[in-house]
């Protein structure tokens, strides 16, 4: 089990921004400063044959400098065929080690920890980007995306292999570039995901059917990591507590899952929930008692804790300095996951600490185009463009609109996805 850094005693009242303060040790011993982490958004700042760039040492130096303790990137893919979206990073082989070398330089200046997100996006990816989308089964997405997403083909069984080999040859390239840890994204639809979702696997081979056959996915990736990287480097997951569509990845699966993961030896699991095509990870349809609570996930959360002795971040709703600071205090989890904050407030982890209250608001983005709002498509885009901004030396614009942001990246990602196609067709 983790252990928490020496603290005054329980009957010593605690202000909120102490309370964030204190460090955290994860159960391989690397210490962790404050219990403040960024999770991952997307950047898109990669290039568009998929490499780093001088953009992502400029974000995460400033995020680093606003005193974050755990910084998780945005997703970086384990293969050029597999692209979420343009201006992914791809990290094959060691051919780009030194760019990576100064990103996690950057990322780690001030002390804190940055851990690199690796991801396949499946079949979650935008129709034209790559040559095909795979999953495990063909399910093809909902009517009213399928103009977005096209039907993906069946994984074979060499595929699958391959696809696990590459996890943890990512993850070994990762830390040998000087990141402090890596985490699996297991969330939000992409690969992992859809293996763990009796909605998106229909097999009934050993990698489905079962929910012990729907898991043994996750668990090679994390063995194959770990045997890359060995056990003192830190390990995480991103991952459902439910999928929130019908016949999807359930809570009680969700639990069984974390329990193999514990037992497998997983270093931290964040806890987020919803796909595409159920967004309930933007808390656009959340109950009036569940915002007024902050943590979107927050009882599931509390049955995790019951069930696992493990070091937990929870991500999604957190507002107010008195919200993640009584969110720790319960004993639930141990840290505060913060994502769409830090993208309008940069150094927000410093003000936090210093016993203040973020300046601004996270409301949902909108276009004004129903279809648009309902799949919160703006709700990675509108962010995104704020990150970039950072990533050009500018400061981000907390009241873009919503509309001219979708109308700016419905160009851009047009062009940019033809470009990607037109460079890997020469």
């Amino acid at each position: 089990m983790a252990s928490r850094s020496k603290t005054p005693s329980k009957n010593a009242p605690k202000s909120p921004a102490q309370t964030l303060a204190q460090s955290f040790r994860l159960p391989n011993g690397v210490l962790v400063p404050n219990r403040l982490a960024k999770s991952a958004m997307s950047e898109a700042l990669g290039t568009l044959d998929n490499r780093p760039t001088e953009r992502l040492e400029r974000l995460y130096a400033r995020w680093a400098d606003g005193g974050i303790g755990l910084c998780i990137t945005g997703n970086v893919m384990i293969d050029r065929r597999a692209l979420g979206e343009p201006g992914n990073v791809v990290v094959e082989d060691e051919s780009d080690l030194p760019a990576l070398r100064r990103w996690a330089a950057a990322g780690t200046r001030r002390g804190g920890q940055l851990w690199m997100q690796i991801n396949h996006p499946g079949k979650q990816s935008p129709r034209g980007l790559n040559r095909e989308t795979v999953s495990p089964s063909a399910i093809p997405f909902r009517s009213d995306m399928a103009a977005f997403f096209a039907t993906p083909r069946e994984l074979g069984d060499d595929e699958i292999l391959d696809l696990i080999r590459r996890y943890g040859n990512t993850a070994r390239i990762a830390r040998k570039a000087g990141f402090t840890g890596v985490q699996i994204h297991g969330a939000h639809g992409y690969l992992v995901s859809q293996f763990l979702s009796p909605h998106h696997n229909r097999r009934s081979d050993r990698w489905g059917g079962s929910p012990e056959n729907r898991r043994r996915f996750v668990l090679e990736v994390l063995a194959e990591m770990r045997r890359q990287v060995g056990k003192d480097f830190p390990i995480g997951i991103k991952l459902n507590s439910a999928d929130f569509q019908r016949g999807g990845f359930t809570e009680d699966e969700s639990l069984d899952a974390i329990r193999a993961l514990a037992e497998a030896g997983i270093d931290l699991v964040e806890i987020s929930g919803g796909t595409y095509e159920a967004p309930a990870m933007t808390g656009i349809e959340r109950k009036a008692s569940t915002v007024a609570r902050e943590a979107y996930f927050m009882e599931f959360a509390e049955k995790v804790r019951a069930a696992v002795k493990l070091p937990l971040m929870l991500t999604g709703g957190f507002r107010s300095l008195a919200g993640m600071a009584q969110a720790l205090d319960s004993g639930a989890i141990d840290f505060i996951g913060l994502g769409r904050l830090l993208a309008v407030e940069p150094d927000l982890p410093s003000r936090l600490l210093r016993g203040e209250d973020p300046r601004e608001e996270i409301k949902p983005i909108s276009t004004g185009i129903g279809m648009v709002d309902r799949m919160a498509l703006m709700e990675v885009a509108w962010y995104t463009r704020q990150l970039r901004r950072m990533g050009e030396g500018r400061n981000p614009r907390p009241r873009e609109s919503g509309l001219q942001s979708f109308a700016i990246g419905m160009i851009e990602n047009g062009w940019n996805t033809f470009r990607t196609r037109r460079l890997r067709a020469s």
